[in-house]
């Protein structure tokens, strides 16, 4: 499975009702439950907010994102989606991959 970040930007201040909050929160207890929700939260700027998806592929996290009734109330009015390519100890911190290759001058 691969982790998907999500950035929820473009927030709509003034818009958001009690309902909606509900269906939000209700859309990630449900990704939650299926092992589909790594972590998420609004940053401390009050205008955008995290979300990191488990899924198999791009297509899956993009139908998860636009299933949240922030983004399909846009409520958040744009989002970025991008694969995360996890950096740790059993891939020894990304030193030999052929992206981290790539990028090197030697």
């Amino acid at each position: 499975m691969k982790k998907f970040v999500v950035v929820l930007k473009a927030k709509q201040r003034g818009t958001l009702t009690d309902n909606l909050l509900k269906a939000h929160v209700e859309h990630l207890q449900d990704l939650n439950r299926r092992g589909v929700l790594f972590i998420c939260g609004p940053y401390t700027d009050n205008e955008r907010a995290l979300q990191i998806i488990i899924a198999d592929d791009i297509d899956k996290a993009k139908a998860y994102v636009e299933s949240d009734p922030f983004v399909a109330n846009r409520y958040y009015a744009d989002y970025e989606l991008s694969e995360l390519i996890e950096a740790n100890d059993q891939n020894n911190w990304l030193m030999k991959d052929d992206q981290t290759l790539s990028n090197s001058n030697n």
